[in-house]
């Protein structure tokens, strides 16, 4: 069973930054897809940026530019660096695991606002 546990969600104003970060237990992180996702009430959830187990990166068009996605195989973790921020990323934020079948972090509130 794998286990998801986000960090790093809260208040910025535009233009700023926040680091989100996602540790996982299990064996299985190495060769599973990752992937951020985001919902904001009344809406579906999108994806926002994913990473193959080989590294190979996709992002929200929304994001292309301000956001990274990355992994660290060794800690088990994989990270949402987001810069210039602004009003319309403000959501909450789930970290996705997928090999076979998917699981889920409980989510972290990320708000930008003045």
């Amino acid at each position: 069973q794998v286990q998801l546990v986000e960090s790093g969600g809260g208040l910025v104003q535009p233009g700023g930054s926040l680091r989100l970060s996602c540790a996982a237990s299990g064996d299985i992180f190495s060769i599973s897809t990752l992937g951020w996702y985001r919902q904001v009430p009344g809406k579906q959830r999108e994806l926002v940026a994913g990473i193959t187990s080989s590294g190979t990166t996709n992002y929200a068009d929304s994001v292309k530019g301000r956001f990274t996605i990355s992994r660290d195989n060794t800690k088990n973790t994989v990270t949402l660096q987001m810069n210039d921020l602004k009003p319309e990323d403000t959501a909450v934020y789930y970290c996705n695991l997928h090999h076979q079948i998917q699981f889920w972090g409980q989510g972290t509130q990320v708000t930008v606002s003045s």
